[in-house]
């Protein structure tokens, strides 16, 4: 009887063993194919977060090509504009100066146009109550009285003369300034490395039958950008 039970009580915790191996074989089944749906998903993130990054570098690297034409527009509306857009900061003095002498100049020689051209009516006409309207710098020390009109309208032609060429430099420095722009603009994109090579070559002309040299300059042709990974 003793025998009996001792060999059911074996039996018992035998089965009661492999069904807690049962269970834990599948529990690690269980938790092997989440961990592999949770790679899966974490991968397929991942991917998805580097196609997206590619895409936005793409996109940015289209966004920052330099053109031309923005450079030309912008240094039409206000001189160095375009050179600020072609990133030739340097520039933007320059082109302030060259523009401010002959603004300073047309704002000196239409005064004094003015002026001189007042004078000369005045003194003409015989408007002598007018003459405390003239400039000191137009009468005469020695008389007290505006100097001759002769002198005058001398005086009012040069300064007349001197506006006129102000305003016609003024609008070529403007236009110069276009001209920078546009052309430094233009050669942004081109390749301006040491990679140029020349080649030195006898030529035959049988037309002529003389014999020369060929001079060849080979340009490094630039080359397209390529994304990382690519």
């Amino acid at each position: 009887m003793r025998i009996t039970t001792i060999i059911i009580s074996v039996i018992l915790f035998l089965a009661t063993n492999v069904l807690h191996a049962q269970n834990d074989k599948q529990q690690l089944a269980t938790s092997s194919i989440i961990d592999s749906s949770v790679k899966k998903v974490a991968d397929t993130s991942i991917k998805k977060n580097a196609a997206d990054t590619t895409l936005k570098a793409t996109d940015s690297l289209a966004k920052k090509k330099h053109d031309p034409k923005k450079a030309t527009f912008r240094s039409a509306v206000l001189p160095g504009w375009g050179q600020a857009y072609n990133r030739e900061y340097w520039k933007i003095p320059i082109v302030a100066g060259a523009l401010a002498v002959p603004a300073v100049a047309f704002l000196y020689n239409n005064k004094w146009y003015k002026e001189t051209r007042d004078a000369y009516i005045y003194v003409i006409n015989g408007d002598t109550a007018s003459y405390v309207k003239i400039d000191k710098k137009l009468i005469n020390p020695d008389t007290h009285y505006p100097i001759d009109a002769g002198s005058l309208q001398y005086y009012r032609n040069q300064f007349r003369r001197d506006r006129d060429y102000s305003v016609l430099f003024f609008l070529f420095a403007w236009g110069l300034n276009v001209v920078d722009a546009t052309v430094f603009g233009h050669l942004k994109d081109f390749d301006v490395s040491d990679d140029l090579s020349m080649h030195v070559q006898p030529n035959y002309n049988p037309l002529t039958k003389t014999v020369g040299l060929g001079l060849a300059l080979n340009f490094k042709t630039p080359q397209p950008k390529r994304l990382a990974g690519f």
